[in-house]
């Protein structure tokens, strides 16, 4: 039994790989960032994202630091 992927069989890996091979995730990048956001403004979780745990809490922290210097909303509710 065979399950379709509409990625082509890998999912779209968020996180990058500096030259000697360590993951890092730049806060300045805020479009990559922006896709790891729901349409309300929360992260996506880990299952979602295929990152491991210790990607995960790079990610979170980027997010974090991009809001802070306002390249990414906290929330895209307008009132």
């Amino acid at each position: 039994m065979s399950q379709f992927s509409p990625f082509g069989g890998q999912k779209p890996r968020f996180v990058q790989t500096s030259k000697n091979g360590t993951p890092f995730v730049d806060y300045k990048d805020h479009e990559t960032l922006r896709r790891m956001l729901s349409p309300n403004g929360k992260i996506y979780g880990r299952k979602r994202l295929s990152t491991s745990a210790r990607e995960q809490r790079m990610v979170t922290q980027a997010i974090k630091r991009a809001r802070f210097m306002g390249l990414l909303p906290y929330t895209n509710a307008t009132l």
